[in-house]
């Protein structure tokens, strides 16, 4: 089997298989989200602005955090996600963070998504480790500019291509910074719960930046601001070191690297 054909059904069995693991991480810390915590950050929040009465989208949502403190900020957020498991958590979420009416989620692949929404919103938003598990950006930004109503709002943070170039250990180069076709490993543990017994194939692809830009660029959307920080908002990487609150680094590596890389971007008012 090519695992490339079937990274559907593989990333989301290792999406399912995280869930739980990830609802009792320290990582996640959602006793004091469900208490009142936010789960954005400086960076998304600054491009974000004020979301008061916006209609927003939310691409590959996980179980909703970020979309249930956006709906706390006063939007109106459809969460979406491919894995079943993580919208039903998402859904529970909602409940007990008494958002339902702000917070609705749809599980289904972001490809798809055309099959199951028809709605066009002020803001698509997206953050932090989501393009690497697309194989197409043009569909991608295909699917944003569907969803935008004209003039309407791309906000997005993500990690930078330069960080999946390095092995785990950023001891050396292990991939391609550009899209080299699809790659498939097998991994122990997770991000957010590095003990947790979990060893799981997984499906992902690295994307350069003109490969962001140009699919963006060539889907009617028009780039307003871009920036890149030498920092990771979440400790989610190996030999880190702590520079500042919720500002993390590679020990060895320093500011030398970008880590972060986050866009607004607008739909032309004649994009149809």
């Amino acid at each position: 089997m090519d695992p490339a054909k079937d990274y559907l059904a593989i990333n989301k069995t290792s999406w399912n298989n995280k869930v739980r693991f990830h609802l009792e991480s320290d990582f996640y810390d959602v006793a004091g989200f469900i208490n009142g915590a936010s789960s954005l950050n400086d960076i998304e929040l600054n491009l974000l602005g004020d979301v008061a009465g916006k209609r927003i989208l939310h691409l590959q949502c996980h179980f909703g955090q970020d979309s249930i403190s956006l709906a706390r900020m006063g939007a109106q957020v459809t969460g979406v996600d491919l894995s079943d498991k993580a919208i039903e958590a998402a859904n529970d979420l909602a409940a007990k963070t008494h958002t339902e009416a702000e917070a609705r989620f749809i599980c289904c692949d972001l490809y798809d998504l055309p099959n199951h929404l028809n709605e066009t919103f002020d803001i698509v938003f997206t953050s932090y480790g989501t393009i690497g598990w697309l194989p197409d950006l043009n569909r991608w930004a295909s699917v944003i500019s569907t969803y935008l109503k004209p003039g309407g709002r791309f906000v997005f943070a993500e990690f930078h291509p330069v960080v999946w170039m390095f092995d785990d250990d950023f001891d050396k180069i292990g991939y391609n910074y550009f899209n080299a076709g699809a790659i498939s490993e097998v991994s122990s543990g997770t991000y957010a719960d590095r003990n947790a017994e979990l060893q799981q194939e997984y499906v992902m692809w690295n994307h350069g930046t003109a490969e962001v830009l140009t699919s963006l660029l060539q889907n009617g959307l028009e780039l307003t601001t871009f920036e890149e920080f030498d920092y990771s908002p979440y400790n989610c990487f190996r030999h880190t070191e702590t520079i500042a609150p919720k500002k993390y680094r590679i020990q060895h590596l320093g500011n030398k690297i970008p880590m972060v890389f986050a866009l607004t971007a607008v739909k032309h008012s004649l994009t149809g």
